[in-house]
């Protein structure tokens, strides 16, 4: 398969057999942006704040052998965006026309799995593989240069993860009533970290100049250990048991912890069940967190977060199945999950770490502490319907409520409380002529959301400092406008009667009613004034694909 599409850039696809003997197959799949295709083409299409990517993903089943069945699998990707102050308008969100950014970012995985009959029962199924993911930031500020008259650097910015994952388990089917399987997963990560900033410091040497800040720096390795045993069992005809025992273990805070899990499903009509569970998860903090650093004034620094331990979730789930027949799915499922030990400032204030990634910045703290709590509780309902006589369509329904407290024990909602989202998908295909060779196909998507919540600008305070500063105490306290998108597409396929070829062509329209969705309310440097900014509008693209 070979795509093209006007912005979306060029997509290829092949898959096939590699040895009809042992039924081993490959499939790989590359895609490259638009903006470097059209550039190797000689057109002036510019890359500043242009988005630059390209990737390749491939699995090879190396098929049956007498040792058993083998498959490697890998993907590889590598972006970059620059922004430049001097093509940035004053109302950009993601730049600041002050400054030059320049940002890349590469991720990897390379992986070999094994799976292996012991007898007509049971099995042995491992994988190890190795993945790197990384990135780098530099900032210039142009209202300044350095000694050499270059453009005055405010960031530093290199960031890397490369982890060693070796898992196994063990799966015996012991009778027609009992299944169990055990198993484990050891990671190794070595990162490699560290911020130089001179964004937002303090003058120390009295040079007139913001001095480097090393918010941290550091190379080492951690291990992850988890280990886990879970059984099914068939209580009767319609009653079925899960249950199990995980456990975690990560060197870097010598924690251990136990996490036991159950559920059960009550098959009371052939084409009906519900289901309830509950468990125990623990995850580790993010590996940059335990490493950042906060300077004082007297020139030391303190780093409160290199002991931070997991934070728990307990996780109670109730649902309901229902398949009225073959090509029809309707389910309905209710969730409750107690969050404890979420790393909060060690002093008051509203932060928590349940906050990091609504934003395009990693909160850079290291005075944290376990101390912080958060709650979810949500129903999720969908409706769908399998694509055959030539159409498909789903539904889906999100009513959620999201809330956490900080060391200043208010609760309030999280960044992420949009309370509720709403989408509906449908696509048809109808046949053009009686050759059975031409298709129109009509599909869309609606999608409703609620407003995300946001904390308000203190105007006064970021005029004074240059920079946008928020209510730590209004935190979350105000939510954007409600969102609305509908997109369609229209596409044309086209059967070759002498080859095996199909041809089809796409007209892609995104938010056709050109609905101006609200993004975030941000500070703006240069005006000096708190400013709306909005998501893409009207959006077409035209695509072009191949399969043969």
């Amino acid at each position: 398969m070979g795509q093209l599409g006007a912005f979306s850039g060029m997509e290829a696809l092949a898959e096939g057999p590699l040895n009809k003997k042992n039924n081993g197959s490959f499939v790989v799949a590359y895609r490259h942006s638009f903006v470097e295709l059209a550039s190797a083409a000689g057109l002036n299409v510019g890359t500043a704040a242009t988005p630059r990517y390209k990737d390749l993903s491939f699995n090879a089943d190396l098929g049956n052998t007498k040792a058993g069945k083998f498959s490697v699998f890998g993907i590889g990707g590598w972006s970059a965006i620059d922004f430049l102050g001097a093509e940035i308008d004053t109302t950009d969100l993601f730049a600041n026309p002050n400054q030059n950014a320049y940002n890349i970012s590469k991720f990897g995985v390379l992986g070999l799995k094994h799976s292996v009959l012991l007898n007509d029962r049971s099995y042995i199924r491992t994988v190890l593989s190795a993945s790197y993911t990384g990135n780098t930031y530099t900032s210039e500020d142009l209202r300044l240069d350095e000694n050499n008259g270059q453009p005055f650097q405010l960031n530093d910015v290199n960031d890397g993860l490369t982890t060693y994952r070796l898992s196994s388990f063990y799966n015996n089917k012991i009778n027609k009533r009992l299944t169990l399987r055990t198993g484990f997963l050891l990671q190794n990560q070595h990162i490699d970290t560290y911020i130089n900033t001179r964004e937002n410091q303090a003058d120390y040497d009295g040079d007139g100049r913001p001095d480097w800040v090393t918010q941290r720096d550091f190379n080492g390795a951690f291990n992850l250990l988890e280990a886990y045993a879970q059984t099914q069992y068939r209580l009767t005809e319609k009653l079925t048991l899960n249950a199990g025992l995980h456990s975690q273990y990560f060197d870097k805070t010598e924690d251990f912890v136990l996490e036991p899990r159950a559920a059960l499903n009550w098959k009371f009509t052939p084409k009906q069940s519900f289901n309830l569970g509950y468990g125990i998860h623990h995850q580790t903090q993010p590996l940059p967190v335990f490493f950042f650093r906060e300077r004082q004034p007297d020139g030391s620094y303190l780093n409160n977060n290199e002991n931070l331990g997991f934070t728990r979730n307990q996780h109670l789930v109730l649902g309901y199945d229902f398949k009225p027949a073959a090509n029809w799915h309707f389910k309905a499922e209710a969730y409750y999950q107690w969050l404890s030990n979420v790393p909060v400032d060690k002093t008051t204030s509203s932060f928590s770490i349940l906050n990091a990634g609504a934003d395009f910045v990693f909160p850079e703290k290291g005075l944290l502490v376990n101390e912080g709590t958060g709650t979810n509780i949500g129903l999720e309902l969908t409706a769908e319907k399998f694509f055959s006589h030539g159409y498909y369509a789903m539904v889906t329904v999100s009513l959620f409520d999201s809330k956490y407290k900080g060391s200043d024990g208010v609760e309030r909602s999280t960044a992420f409380n949009g309370r509720y989202v709403a989408n509906a998908l449908a696509g048809k295909e109808f046949q053009l002529g009686s050759t059975g060779r031409r298709f129109l196909t009509l599909d869309s998507k609606v999608t409703f959301a609620g407003g995300r919540p946001y904390t308000p600008v203190n105007l006064e305070a970021s005029r004074a400092a240059g920079r946008e500063i928020l209510y730590d105490d209004l935190a979350f306290s105000e939510n954007l406008d409600d969102y609305f998108r509908w997109d369609v597409k229209l596409g044309i396929r086209l059967n070759s009667a002498k080859r095996k070829l199909s041809q089809t062509f796409f007209l892609d329209f995104q938010n056709v009613t050109n609905n101006e969705n609200i993004f975030a309310m941000q500070y703006n440097e240069v005006k000096g004034n708190v400013g709306r900014v909005n998501q893409i509008g009207f959006f077409p693209d035209v695509l072009y694909r191949v399969e043969f």
